[in-house]
């Protein structure tokens, strides 16, 4: 059992920016990938960034050159830069940690991130 628990979402103006966390705890064992999915109001989830150890991270094409997820393994924790945030960004974050022993999904709760002026 892997317990995510994320941090850093809020309100912010267009153009500004934004830093996520989220932390993983529990049987963390062998390897894995974290990232981060969002889900707008009345949109489907989507993928916003993934990033593997000995990988590169992997970016959807609305973020590429703005966001930027980096990981640190010591502490199991998962970041995620947002700049230069748009109004499209608006959504729920959502931190997702896969294992690749048992192919499980976890996730965070969510976090919201609000871009409005």
């Amino acid at each position: 059992q892997v317990q995510l628990v994320e941090s850093g979402g809020g309100l912010v103006q267009p153009g500004g920016s934004l830093r996520l966390s989220c932390a993983a705890s529990g049987s963390i064992f062998g390897g894995n990938t974290m990232g981060w999915y969002r889900q707008a109001s009345g949109k489907q989830r989507e993928l916003v960034a993934t990033i593997t150890p000995g990988r590169p991270p992997n970016y959807a094409d609305s973020v590429k050159g703005r966001f930027t997820i980096s990981r640190d393994n010591v502490k199991n924790t998962v970041y995620l830069q947002m700049n230069n945030l748009k109004p499209e960004d608006t959504a729920v974050y959502y931190c997702n940690f896969w294992a690749f022993q048992g192919g499980r999904a976890y996730w965070g709760q969510g976090t919201q991130v609000t871009v409005s002026s």
